[in-house]
């Protein structure tokens, strides 16, 4: 009888255990455009997102949103107030890391979907400083499916952060390949 209570007990934690790992999801990689303020003047960067979304329902998932952007951008950094400024160039690069819910239907060939990440943003000016904030996303986009395992995305997301004292409104867009499993 004992043993049966430890093989009933071993088999149901085994059940529940399997019931949350997602089952399904997908990975996307590609390029991104990040249209930012950094210096209270609009600049656009450079460079490439990447995720990873575990579903949980069938419409509901989990995403983990990572994303790397690049250029150059105009400071001014003044060691005593309007006495002594000096503007220079300086090349930047942004780090996002963000984590949420993404809600999708698929309706045919397209599968469009909606998010709401939190996470952190950092920001490098070489040679001027860095700084990393808490940072939010809004967003969605659309995927559009080639074969069986294989999508192509159209993506946009406004991200907010808070970064070198100033508010950042950002625009992200981005497109690239999906590996749905």
């Amino acid at each position: 009888m004992r043993k049966l209570a430890v093989f009933t007990l071993s088999l149901f934690l085994t059940e529940l255990a399997s019931a949350q790992i997602p089952t399904s999801g997908n990975l996307f990689f590609g390029y991104s455009y990040y249209n930012t303020n950094l210096t209270g003047s609009r600049s656009s960067l450079n460079g490439w997102e990447g995720s990873v979304e575990g579903k949980i329902l069938p419409f509901i998932g989990i995403v983990g949103d990572f994303s790397g952007h690049y250029g150059s951008e105009n400071f001014t950094v003044c060691t005593a107030p309007i006495l002594d400024c000096v503007i220079f160039n300086a090349d930047v690069s942004q780090h996002n890391y963000l984590f949420g819910p993404r809600v999708s239907v698929s309706v045919g060939k397209v599968r469009p979907f909606a998010e709401v990440m939190i996470g952190a943003a950092h920001v490098n000016a070489h040679t001027v400083r860095s700084d990393t904030s808490f940072a939010t996303a809004v967003g969605g986009g659309l995927d559009y499916k080639l074969i069986k395992i294989v999508a192509w995305r159209f993506q946009g997301d406004y991200v907010h952060s808070h970064v070198f004292n100033t508010a950042q409104n950002n625009v992200r867009l981005s497109t690239g390949i999906v590996l749905r499993f």
